[in-house]
């Protein structure tokens, strides 16, 4: 450990011992200090804005027309309103738990984890915990597939400008796969979360450039087609089995799920907050609503031109699975925009979770020099037990990824994973703790039925994710 020369102590690697509260008489006024004697918070609403839409805006995108035409018309738009309200609505009561108490004054909590121990406790705090890693550790899984993808989407986009559409143009997705996984052992040695905030805004960036050529091709298809296609009802019964129709719908929700996942991070990104006034919790539903109200402007725009365009043969992934074939330079700039939006997105999901590894071992071995010795390269620092630990993190997501390159399977799945228990129960119930609902009030039964009418969703969506990678299992050979 060392000292920052203000009297609080700080481990060389960047992470902060388990949270101490300090009075605010010795550090409240302090210029470099926060009221819990940690450095200046800088965080605004833009800034949180930025985060909250680089984790929100990301490959699920992609996946939306395809949702939309399992669902149709009809619930297709109805289901992406219904989760967009979900999630700004759980993210306000998520928000209001960061301080224990009074908004302005109380304790902080610097992760969900400390959140959820702090009103919850017991068991939910591990349980919690299992769920919130995981499904960081799936993001990965997920991003690293959706990556790879893409790169090969530009391989094979120049390929068939070379050697025209008929040709196969069979490439392995194994060596972007790679490439993406040294580029995240680079990134991943970036020590703490708030020093990756450039790293948001560009990926922000290249979020609405995707997102934007995905949108403007699809208006172009509709042009061309002279018409709208889809139907109400969506893929029917006869181009695919009644069984599928079932799992696919299901599978959709999970997916819908998955592109507006961003709660597990949310506390997180509220501790980037500068101190009130005003209340960190006020700025934080402010950006929640700005970033909520984007991206679903964003999602149904392209999820519905991407139906409109295509109708049920819309793609499981708009920008690679060649619904679109010219321009191809245009095609190979939006798959570019997505790899470097992923590999911001990576670090953003993971980073909580290297902070908890290394809070922990920090804990468990204070005086290890292998744990807190720091060593400058240039301008960086690094730590041998961060560069052997994050690179084995990374090696591991990638070969997982290499094994299951499902990627509507893994998006559906992880949605509905994390759905439920992250994104409505933990916040519904520390919300009714911190603010002392009366059990058995109005208020009360209603966050409850929203809870259970959450879980029911998610179970099914978890069904359909899972039928769907057990039906891709049977012919897939790994590592081609």
């Amino acid at each position: 450990m060392a000292e920052n020369g203000q009297g609080m102590y700080y481990s060389k690697n960047g992470s902060y011992p388990p949270p101490m509260e300090v009075s605010s008489l010795e550090h409240g006024d302090s210029k470099w200090f926060d009221d819990d004697g940690r450095p200046k918070r800088t965080g605004t609403v833009w800034t949180s804005s930025a985060h909250i839409i680089t984790a929100v805006i990301g490959s699920g995108v992609l996946s939306l027309a395809w949702a939309i035409a399992q669902l149709g018309w009809v619930a297709g738009p109805a289901v992406m309103f219904l989760f967009s309200f979900v999630i700004y609505y759980t993210s306000t009561l998520l928000a209001d738990c960061y301080r224990s108490g009074d908004p302005m004054t109380g304790k902080r909590n610097y992760t969900y984890m400390d959140a959820v121990h702090a009103n919850l406790g017991g068991l939910k705090v591990k349980i919690c915990g299992f769920i919130q890693y995981a499904n960081l550790f799936g993001v990965a899984i997920g991003y690293t597939i959706a990556a790879s993808i893409s790169m090969m989407a530009i391989k094979r986009s120049n390929c068939f400008h070379e050697k025209g559409h008929k040709n196969p143009c069979h490439t392995s997705s194994v060596p972007y796969m790679i490439i993406f996984g040294i580029v995240e052992i680079i990134f991943s040695q970036i020590p703490d979360f708030d020093q990756i905030w450039w790293l948001s805004i560009v990926a922000a960036v290249m979020s609405f450039t995707y997102s934007s050529i995905g949108l403007a091709l699809g208006i172009v298809q509709v042009i061309a087609n002279k018409g709208i296609k889809g139907s109400f009802t969506g893929v029917s019964i006869g181009a695919v089995t009644e069984a599928q129709k079932i799992y696919r719908s299901l599978q959709a929700f999970g997916d819908i799920a998955f592109a507006y996942s961003y709660s597990i991070i949310l506390i997180e990104i509220q501790d980037t907050i500068k101190a009130p006034p005003p209340s960190e919790s006020k700025v934080m539903r402010r950006a929640t609503l700005i970033s909520v109200a984007v991206t679903t402007v964003f999602y149904l725009l392209c999820g519905c031109f991407g139906y409109a365009a295509f109708g049920d043969d819309a793609p499981s992934n708009l920008l690679t699975g060649f619904g679109f074939y010219n321009p191809f330079w245009l095609l190979n700039i939006a798959n570019a925009a997505i790899v470097i939006h992923l590999i911001g997105a990576y670090q953003v999901y993971c980073q909580p979770l290297f902070a908890f590894i290394e809070k922990n071992a920090i804990a468990q071995w204070p005086d290890s020099k292998f744990i807190n010795k720091e060593f400058s390269v240039g301008p960086f620092r690094l730590s041998l037990f961060r560069l052997i630990w994050r690179t084995v993190f990374v090696i591991l997501t990638t070969i997982i990824s290499m094994l299951l390159p499902f990627f509507n399977d893994v998006v559906g799945l992880l949605g509905a994973l994390s759905f439920w228990p992250l994104t409505v129960f933990f916040p519904v119930e520390m919300y009714i703790v911190q603010k002392k609902v009366p059990k058995w009030s109005t208020r009360w039964i209603c966050l409850q039925m929203l809870s259970m009418a959450c879980l029911v969703i998610s179970v099914g969506a978890a069904a359909g994710s899972i039928a769907g990678v057990l039906h891709d299992l049977k012919v897939y050979k790994p590592f081609k």
